[in-house]
C-alpha cells in the first residue's frame, strides 16, 4: 500500500501560479502511475493530469493543457502539479491518486490510493 499527502494549495488571484505537491509513503512509489484530480462544489471529481510509472507518458485535461504540468521524482517519492495562469474555474479541491497500472487514466476507478485533498481557490 501507499499513503499520499498533498500540500501547496491556497488562495491566488486569476493569472497567478501554485505548485501542488504529493508525498508518498509505503510501497515503492515507482510501481504506480499517478494522477491529479479535482472536485469543485456540487460537481463530480474530474481528471486533471496523469503520468505513467516512469514518467515518459503524460496526459492532461484539455482545459489545462499549456497551463499545468505534472511531474514526479521517484527517488523522492513525490509527484507535483505546477499550475500557471490560473483561472477562477480551476477552483476546487485537488487530489493526488496512485494506481498499479503502467499508464495513467482519466477514470477514477483505475486508482487505488487517494490523498485527502488540498483546496485551491482562484479569485477573479
Amino acid at each position: 500500500q501507499v499513503q499520499l499527502l498533498e500540500s501547496g494549495g491556497g488562495l491566488v488571484q486569476a493569472g497567478g501560479s501554485l505548485r501542488l505537491s504529493c508525498a508518498a509513503s509505503g510501497r515503492t512509489f515507482s510501481v504506480y502511475s499517478v494522477a491529479w484530480f479535482r472536485q469543485a462544489p456540487g460537481k463530480e471529481r474530474e481528471f486533471v493530469a496523469g503520468m505513467s510509472q516512469t514518467g515518459e507518458s503524460t496526459t492532461y485535461k484539455d482545459s489545462v493543457k499549456g497551463r499545468f504540468t505534472i511531474s514526479r521524482d521517484n527517488a523522492k517519492n513525490t509527484v507535483s502539479l505546477q499550475m500557471n495562469n490560473l483561472k477562477p474555474e480551476d477552483t476546487a479541491v485537488y487530489y493526488c491518486a496512485a494506481g498499479d497500472k503502467y499508464y495513467s487514466s482519466s477514470h477514477l476507478t483505475r486508482y487505488d490510493y487517494w490523498g485527502q485533498g488540498t483546496q485551491v481557490t482562484v479569485s477573479s
